[in-house]
């Protein structure tokens, strides 16, 4: 689904210390807003990565490409800059980026 990525978030605390998973392949910073929400900030590097969601997931694609496939569903899907996918919590699903980095935003509901 395509949409108009955000450029910065106002009135947010960042974390410093990043969260590595794949042995540093995939690095997010979390951003926490006023209202107590949450938001991840991070980086693909080229392979395929399974995740786990404990709670709803919108994850925004904002530079670079990617294909999916969510809960083990059949076939992939393509996810370049500007598009989004959505994940169920208690789910899971695999994330691919081939060549580059992707750049995403990941909120939890």
């Amino acid at each position: 689904m395509n949409y108009s990525p955000p450029e910065q978030f106002a009135n947010v605390t960042l974390t410093c210390k990043a969260n590595l998973y794949f042995d540093g392949r995939v690095v997010s910073h979390a951003v926490i807003f006023p209202d107590g929400s949450r938001k991840t900030l991070g980086l693909i590097y080229p392979g395929i990565y399974t995740f786990d969601t404990d709670a709803s997931e919108r994850m925004e694609i904002i530079a670079g490409t990617c294909r999916v496939r969510v809960g083990g569903r059949p076939g992939w899907t393509g996810f370049p800059a500007g598009t989004w996918f959505a994940v169920t919590a208690n789910s899971s699903f695999e994330i691919e980026v081939a060549e580059g980095v992707a750049e995403y935003v990941c909120s939890y509901e």
